[in-house]
C-alpha cells in the first residue's frame, strides 16, 4: 500500500506523549449527493479475537477485541457485536489492530482501546490510545511515540492497559519496547515509568497490569500494582506506592512467560504462563496462584504439558468468578492435539474439570467451523475468557475464530454437559482477499483469509454449508468467473499440490479440484478465465505465466510474459486477456486466447496494477494503478488513459449501469480530490460521487471492490479484518 506516514511528534523515552485529537476524520471533500446504508455480509467471526471484558459494575456491558478487526460492544437487545472501528481511515489502516482494551471499574460510560497493528519496520504508522467516554460510539486519540504489536505474538495476553479502580484518571500501559507507562489525566498524556526496572522479552515486553484495591481510597491512586514482564528471571513485579517503585515478587515461579494475571475476592492472585508467547507455539506451561496473605505460592496447573501423552503446550485464558471465591477458569494455547481446552475449578485450583470432557457444542451460528465434516472443536488459540460478574453461570471466550458462550457452566462441577453456542453474531473479522459478483447466480463469491471461500445466496444469512469443499481451503487469494458461461467460477488457494485451484460449473455450489497444475509451481498467485471457459490463465509469481484449454488437466507456458504480472479476460471476447507489468509500466494484449502476448502501451506510472474489465463492452479494461491513479483502455489494451479526476486509486470494479446510462457503474477506493473513501461514478470516470461517509470507512479496502451487475447501486468492499461491507442506496 502507498500508504502516506503520518507526522507524529518526537518524543524521548519519559517524555510525555501530547499529540492528542479527535478520532473522528474532517469531513468529505467530494460532494456525497445521494445516501447509502452500509451493512456487512453474513459470515460471523472468522479470525483471532484476542480479549473480553465485562465491566464489573454495569450488566450486560461486554466488550472484545481482535488482532485486526477492531473491537465490538455487545448489544444487549439483538445479542449481536457492535463494531466501534469502521470510521478508522485507509491511511490509518493499523489503528484496527487492537493490542489492548480497558475499562473504567468506576465509570461504565469509559472505553479505552490502545491501538496499532505492527512495530515491523516496513509499517509507517505508530500506534495510539483511543479515549471515549460514550462506550465507544466516539473517540478522542492520543498518538504515541512508537508503534503496537495488536497483530504480533503475544496479542493474546492482558491487559496491557489498565484504569486505576480507585482514581479513574490513572492508566497504566505496559509496551512491547518502551517499558511501562503512565497516564494522570485519563490517556490525553502519557509519560514512561522510568523506575520500572525491565522491559522484558523484546517486541513482546509487559503483558498486563492489574491493582489490588484493598485498603486503597476512593479519589487517590491505588497503592498496590502489579505487572506481569515476559522476563524469565522476574516474570511479576509489584508496586506498594502507586508506581513510584517496583520490586519483582517475591518467590515466584521463574522460567516462563505470564499470559495473563488476576486477582481474585479470595485474596490469591492467579497467573497463567508459556514459555513462548503464543498463539502459535507454546510447549511448555503452567498456572499458579499466590496467596497474598501468606506469600506462598502454589501451583494449581490443571494439566501438565510434556507428561504422559501429552505433547507440549502452554496456558493463556483466565477468568475469576466475582461471586463466588475460589471459582476459577483457564484455558490451554497451542494444544493443537488433540484440541485445547478449558478447565473450571471452584476450589481455587485444588482440583479441576475439563470442559472438554462433558460439552455440546452448537456451531450452527458459523457453519464454517466443521471444515466440512469435521466435529466441531472447541477452540483453538484460546486466549481470553471472561466470566459474567452478575450471572456465574454465563462465560465467554475467545479463540483463533469466534466467541463461544455459554448459559449453564455450573454444570461442569455438578457432572453434566455445559451447553456451548457461537456468540460471534455481528463481529465480522474476515480478511478478504477477492470478490466477484457475476451477472448470474448467487449475488456474491467471496473469498478470505484463512478459511476459504463462501457463496452468499442471501447476504443477510450466513451460508449453510459454510465454506466452499473439494478441497477445503485455507487461505483463497483468487477468485474469477466465465461471464457468458453461467456458472462456470474459478478459486486459487495457498495449499499443496493439487488442492491449489478449484472449479465449479454451479455458481459455487459444487467445486472439483484442477486436474493438473504447472509443474514447478511453489506459489498460488491469480488466475483469470476467458469468458467463454475455455481457457485458465494462472499467474503463480514463481513460474511464467501458465495456461489451460482442458479446465486444469493441462498446462503450458504463456510466450510474451513476465513472471510477475497482472492478467485479466475480457468479458464479452473470449480470444481477448490484457496484462499490465506494474514493475515496468507495460501493458500487454493476446488475441489468441492467451497463449501469446505482445507488449502494447508502456511508460505507465503505477505503483500497483489492479485491472477489471466491463461486462457489456469488448475491449473495456480499467486498470488501478495505487499511486499511479485510475487508468481507461477502450481499445482492448492497446492504449491507457489516465483519469485525471482520481488522485489515487487501490481498486476497480463495475456493478449495474444508472438507470437511462448506457455505462456500467465504476466503483474505486481511491483518492478523489484528496479524499479517499469508496467512489461511484456513472460517466466513464469523468466524475465520482463518494459512497461512503466518515463513520464507515473500513481502513484497509485496497485488496478488491465489486459492484452488483443486477443492483444498481450496490457496492462491496474487501477489507482486511473488518469482514464485507456493502453499501446501497437507501
Amino acid at each position: 500500500m502507498d500508504l502516506k506516514r503520518r507526522n507524529f511528534l518526537a518524543l524521548s523515552a519519559g517524555a510525555a506523549a501530547v499529540a492528542t485529537t479527535s478520532a473522528q476524520p474532517a469531513a468529505a471533500a467530494a460532494d456525497r449527493r445521494e445516501r447509502y446504508r452500509w451493512r456487512n455480509v453474513e459470515i460471523v467471526g472468522g479470525g483471532f479475537v484476542t480479549g473480553i471484558i465485562h465491566h464489573p459494575k454495569q450488566r450486560g456491558l461486554v466488550y472484545l477485541r481482535t488482532d485486526i478487526g477492531g473491537a465490538a460492544r455487545l448489544d444487549q437487545r439483538t445479542q449481536r457485536w457492535v463494531q466501534l472501528l469502521e470510521w478508522v481511515g485507509f491511511e490509518d489502516w493499523s489503528l484496527t489492530g487492537v493490542e489492548s482494551l480497558a475499562l473504567d471499574p468506576a465509570d461504565p460510560r469509559r472505553l479505552y482501546l490502545a491501538v496499532g497493528t505492527y512495530t515491523n519496520e516496513w509499517s509507517p504508522i505508530n500506534g495510539a490510545i483511543l479515549r471515549s467516554r460514550d462506550q465507544g460510539r466516539t473517540f478522542e486519540r492520543t498518538d504515541l511515540p512508537f508503534k503496537l504489536g495488536g497483530n504480533e505474538p503475544g496479542r493474546s495476553m492482558g491487559e496491557r492497559l489498565a484504569v486505576d479502580p480507585m482514581d479513574g484518571r490513572v492508566l497504566y500501559f505496559g509496551t512491547r519496547n518502551q517499558g511501562l507507562w503512565r497516564s494522570p489525566d485519563r490517556g490525553v498524556t502519557w509519560a514512561r515509568v522510568d523506575s520500572f526496572p525491565s522491559t522484558g522479552t523484546a517486541g513482546i515486553g509487559i503483558g498486563f497490569v492489574f491493582f489490588d484495591t484493598r485498603g486503597a481510597r476512593r479519589g487517590r491512586p491505588t497503592p498496590t500494582i502489579y505487572a506481569g514482564v515476559t522476563d524469565l528471571a522476574a516474570p511479576l513485579f509489584r508496586s506498594d506506592d502507586a508506581g513510584l517503585t517496583w520490586q519483582p515478587v517475591a518467590a515466584q515461579p521463574t522460567g516462563l512467560m505470564p499470559h495473563h494475571g488476576e486477582l481474585g475476592p479470595d485474596g490469591c492472585l492467579y497467573v497463567t504462563y508459556g514459555d513462548r508467547p503464543g498463539p502459535y507455539e507454546m510447549y511448555d506451561g503452567s498456572v499458579h496462584k499466590l496467596d497474598t496473605k501468606t506469600g506462598v505460592w502454589t501451583d494449581i496447573t490443571p494439566l501438565r504439558p510434556n507428561t504422559g501423552g501429552e505433547a507440549g503446550f502452554g496456558y493463556a485464558g483466565l477468568a475469576l468468578d466475582p461471586r463466588k471465591p475460589g471459582t476459577v477458569m483457564v484455558s490451554t494455547m497451542s494444544r493443537w492435539g488433540p484440541v485445547d481446552d478449558v478447565f473450571r475449578s471452584v476450589d481455587g485450583g485444588a482440583t479441576w474439570h475439563s470442559i472438554a470432557e462433558r460439552i455440546e457444542l452448537d456451531v450452527s451460528g458459523a457453519p464454517y467451523l466443521t471444515f466440512h465434516g469435521e466435529k466441531a472443536k472447541l477452540g483453538w488459540m484460546i486466549g481470553d475468557i471472561s466470566i459474567d460478574p452478575f450471572d456465574s453461570n454465563k462465560v465467554m471466550y475467545v479463540t483463533g475464530a469466534t466467541v463461544f458462550g455459554t448459559d449453564d457452566v455450573t454444570n461442569a462441577e455438578r457432572g453434566r454437559s455445559t451447553h456451548w453456542s457461537v456468540r460471534a453474531q455481528g463481529l465480522e473479522e474476515t480478511a478478504v482477499l477477492d470478490l466477484i459478483s457475476p451477472p448470474w447466480g448467487p449475488p456474491l463469491i467471496s473469498a478470505l483469509g484463512d478459511i476459504g471461500v463462501y457463496r452468499h445466496d442471501r447476504l443477510d444469512v450466513v451460508p449453510a454449508d459454510g465454506q466452499a469443499a473439494n478441497p477445503v481451503s485455507g487461505t483463497s487469494p483468487s477468485l474469477d468467473y466465465a461471464a457468458r458461461t453461467p456458472g462456470f467460477v474459478v478459486r486459487l488457494a495457498n495449499a499443496g499440490a493439487g488442492e491449489r485451484g478449484a472449479i465449479s460449473v454451479d455458481a459455487g455450489k459444487t467445486w472439483a479440484p484442477f486436474p493438473g497444475e504447472p509443474a514447478g509451481l511453489t506459489q498460488t498467485g491469480k488466475v483469470a478465465v476467458s469468458t467463454d471457459a475455455r481457457t485458465l490463465v494462472w499467474v503463480s509469481g514463481n513460474l511464467v505465466p501458465h495456461f489451460s484449454r482442458d479446465r486444469g488437466a493441462t498446462w503450458s507456458p504463456v510466450e510474451g510474459l513476465p513472471n510477475d504480472v497482472t492478467v485479466v479476460g475480457d468479458r464479452v471476447d473470449p480470444t481477448l486477456f490484457i496484462a499490465v507489468a506494474a514493475a515496468t509500466g507495460t501493458a500487454y494484449r493476446s488475441v489468441d486466447g492467451g497463449r501469446t502476448f505482445v507488449p502494447t502501451a508502456t511508460g505507465l506510472v503505477v505503483s500497483q496494477a489492479k485491472l477489471e474489465t466491463v461486462l457489456d463492452r469488448s475491449g473495456h479494461c480499467w486498470l488501478a494503478g495505487g499511486s499511479g491513479g485510475l487508468y481507461r483502455s477502450a481499445d482492448g489494451g492497446q492504449t491507457f488513459d489516465r483519469l485525471s479526476s482520481v488522485d489515487e486509486a487501490v481498486t476497480i470494479g463495475f456493478g449495474k449501469a444508472r438507470p437511462g446510462s448506457s455505462h456500467m457503474a465504476a466503483y474505486a477506493s481511491a483518492k478523489v480530490a484528496g479524499q479517499w473513501g469508496i467512489y461511484r461514478s456513472d460517466d466513464v470516470g469523468t466524475t465520482w460521487i463518494r459512497v461512503n461517509d466518515d463513520k464507515h470507512q473500513y481502513a484497509s479496502t485496497n485488496d478488491a471492490i465489486t459492484g452488483d451487475p443486477r443492483v444498481y447501486g450496490r457496492v462491496f468492499v474487501s477489507t482486511n479484518g473488518l469482514g464485507i461491507p456493502y453499501g446501497e442506496l437507501c
